[in-house]
């Protein structure tokens, strides 16, 4: 079996969501020829893949993880429960956190995501309190270069609304990409919103913030659409979480959706720690705690999906699976299959600015192949048997066995007299 990474030059027999049956052919990191299964022939040479039995998709993109923070949950052994919770419990940990200690579980973190099909993640990474603040920022830097050739990773500076400007600009000068927040967790929201989109516009980069990260209160994502819509084309600007959209109807909310998109602001679903965050305070009737995907959609805004928080103290569960994230889009999102799809792979690269890529030609050459038969097949079990491309090269493979013992033959009932 050849060594990866493995440049690849055609993909061959692939399913489509769609249903079609295609071959593709690549040169170097873009598609560039999509033809009915068997245009391209088999050389058996270690530059196409076989892609018979696989449903091939745009490979994932994740919008919004934190990987300084996954799989910390069996260190902390934190309480059960709401934002605030979380919250302490992290703080209170973060403190006696070493640069090498952060790094390692996000290199875990970040391989289990391509290891799942992902090869885009947007992470953000805490601005700590203590005597270096930049621990966190100078493990996940260091990351983004041991990992650059198997998966993109961009960086969001989380500052809390304690955080110093300085610290900020200081995360900026190291090498992070984007300014972030949570500005409705701040004693004023308004006041930490335009500080933070002031930063961002002085240093000349997006924003990606926190939004209205609860069931009620005060909404800001239309005040944030407004301070942004006048900004330049192609800076980036996002909102995650938005779970307090999810409790708004007719005018208010119709307000909202036109406000993002005139803005452009791209949506980012988190379901996944959204629905473990929120509602602890409604035993009945809880909430589900998303966003108001269906509105968004429908009004046009880009919306993305992701996993969020991976097995911390702010989602003790979670798979680094993109196909986790759709699934839970179709049942507690009630988004269609090729939504919820499109929401993990196309509209979570259009949030991250990242150019249009799947099986068409000129698109850039990032796949998912998973085992299965078709799009619903493959969100519903979640193969492991996948094949993950990224710049037109296999980086990860992904292969299962299953033994099950024969069950004894069905006993044939005696026939019954009448």
């Amino acid at each position: 079996m050849p060594a990866l990474p493995q440049p690849l030059t055609r993909l061959l027999g692939a399913t489509l969501p769609d249903g079609r049956r295609v071959d593709l052919a690549l040169s170097g990191a873009t598609v560039t020829a999509v033809g009915p299964a068997g245009t391209l022939p088999r050389h058996g040479t270690d530059d196409e893949l076989d892609l018979t039995g696989h449903v091939l998709l745009t490979a994932p993109a994740e919008p919004h993880a934190h990987l300084d923070k996954a799989l910390s949950w069996d260190l902390i052994r934190p309480p059960m429960g709401d934002l605030e919770r979380a919250i302490a419990s992290w703080r209170a940990y973060s403190t006696g956190m070493t640069t090498e200690s952060i790094l390692e579980r996000a290199r875990t973190a970040a391989l289990l995501l391509l290891r799942n099909g992902t090869t885009a993640v947007r992470s953000h990474v805490d601005l700590l309190t203590g005597p270096e603040p930049m621990r966190g920022v100078r493990a996940l830097v260091a990351l983004r270069e041991d990992l650059r050739g198997l998966l993109d990773l961009q960086l969001v500076a989380l500052a809390a609304p304690d955080t110093a400007r300085e610290v900020v600009h200081e995360a900026l000068d190291l090498g992070v990409d984007l300014v972030g927040g949570a500005p409705h967790l701040a004693p004023d929201p308004s006041a930490d919103l335009h500080r933070l989109l002031a930063i961002a516009c002085e240093r000349g980069v997006g924003a990606d913030l926190h939004t209205d990260e609860a069931l009620g209160g005060e909404p800001s994502l239309v005040e944030y659409a407004r301070a942004v819509r006048d900004w330049p084309q192609g800076r980036i600007r996002s909102a995650g979480h938005c779970v307090r959209q999810g409790m708004l109807a007719g005018p208010a909310l119709a307000e909202t959706v036109a406000a993002v998109r005139k803005a452009g602001i791209g949506v980012i679903a988190l379901p996944i720690t959204n629905l473990y965050l929120q509602g602890w305070e409604h035993p009945v009737a809880t909430p589900r705690g998303i966003t108001a995907l269906r509105a968004f959609l429908d009004g046009g805004v880009t919306v993305a999906a992701g996993a969020d928080n991976v097995r911390d103290p702010f989602n003790p569960v979670g798979r680094s699976d993109p196909l986790e994230t759709a699934s839970l889009l179709v049942t507690a999102g009630h988004l269609t299959l090729d939504e919820a799809c499109h929401a993990v792979t196309d509209g979570a690269r259009a949030v991250l600015g990242l150019p249009p890529a799947g099986a068409r030609a000129g698109a850039a050459a990032e796949f998912l192949a998973v085992r299965g038969t078709s799009l619903g097949d493959v969100v519903a079990n979640a193969p492991a048997d996948r094949l993950v491309v990224h710049g037109g090269a296999l980086v990860a493979r992904s292969t299962t066995r299953h033994e099950i013992a024969a069950g004894a033959p069905a006993a044939v009932p005696a026939p019954t007299r009448r």
